[in-house]
């Protein structure tokens, strides 16, 4: 089980009509909506991984220790939530030293993990986790294996693998599903809320009866019906981020109680025996 910590003003559906410049002016609702799921994951007993912006982490560092505090892990999601290809290697290196050194002094534990804003790291950019393993980080979880208008490595495999030839480095993309030959986005997001509940629960006990985990992410804001409204934002982006929010958190409750769920970290290990 995965969270990516980001607010609803930061999504990449809206980066084209709210600036960078603008965010320190908009309401921030990240610090409520991550404690309502540090609730929720309390009362069903379970660990989850918090992938988390060091631009969050900046601003709210008594909700990244709370996070640490609850047993849970602190992944790195980037400074601003810039996609990898956008960056030269060094602008990548320098983003992901920044936004580790704030989650880490804030959440005062060592940060192993990272995902890539927008699972923003495709063939186009091998190089990345070359510089995440230079740099101490243990796995990533960053590429969705599919095709997406915004994002995707259709081509990658579809369970954890070695991105790096001599590396004990791991990746290990979200979850995808079989429809006969098809493969299929099923690992969280928008997917699990615009869909039926029936259709997660399908894919991962697909994945499940492979004898293999399902990674599943899902936002903050996703939980938050009461969030402002960008008027002006294509109308594909508003269908996108703002249809069945009202359902999401009694889907999340629905998806928590169905299956065993842990932190990312154990699961790598255990992908990594596998691997060995």
């Amino acid at each position: 089980m995965s969270v990516d910590v980001e607010d609803w003003f930061q999504v990449g559906a809206f980066e084209n009509v709210i600036s960078r410049d603008h965010w320190d002016a908009c309401e921030c609702r990240v610090e409520r909506n991550t404690d309502r799921l540090l609730a929720m994951f309390d009362e069903a007993g379970i660990k989850a991984t918090f992938f988390t912006l060091g631009w969050v982490a900046e601003r709210y560092p008594a909700l990244i220790r709370r996070i640490a505090d609850a047993g849970h892990e602190l992944g790195n999601h980037g400074q601003n939530h810039d996609r990898v290809f956008t960056f030269a290697p060094a602008q990548f290196a320098a983003d992901l030293d920044r936004s580790r050194k704030a989650i880490e002094d804030a959440g005062g534990v060592a940060v192993k993990g990272y995902r890539a804003p927008s699972f923003s790291i495709n063939p186009d950019t091998p190089w990345a986790h070359e510089i995440m393993a230079e740099q101490g980080y243990a796995y990533s979880s960053s590429i969705n294996p599919i095709a997406h208008d915004h994002y995707g490595w259709a081509d990658a495999p579809r369970f954890a693998f070695h991105p790096i030839a001599g590396s004990d480095f791991v990746e290990i993309p979200v979850t995808t599903a079989m429809l006969g030959s098809k493969r299929i986005a099923a690992g969280g997001g928008g997917f699990f809320r615009l869909l039926p509940y029936v259709y997660s629960r399908w894919a991962v006990r697909q994945v499940n009866a492979e004898a293999r985990p399902g990674i599943i992410y899902f936002h903050p804001w996703e939980i938050d019906p009461d969030q402002p409204r960008v008027a002006n934002a294509p109308l594909k982006s508003k269908l996108r981020h703002y249809t069945r929010l009202e359902a999401m958190a009694g889907k999340l409750r629905r998806l928590i109680a169905d299956f065993r769920w842990d932190r990312l970290d154990r699961i790598v290990e255990q992908e990594k025996a596998r691997l060995a």
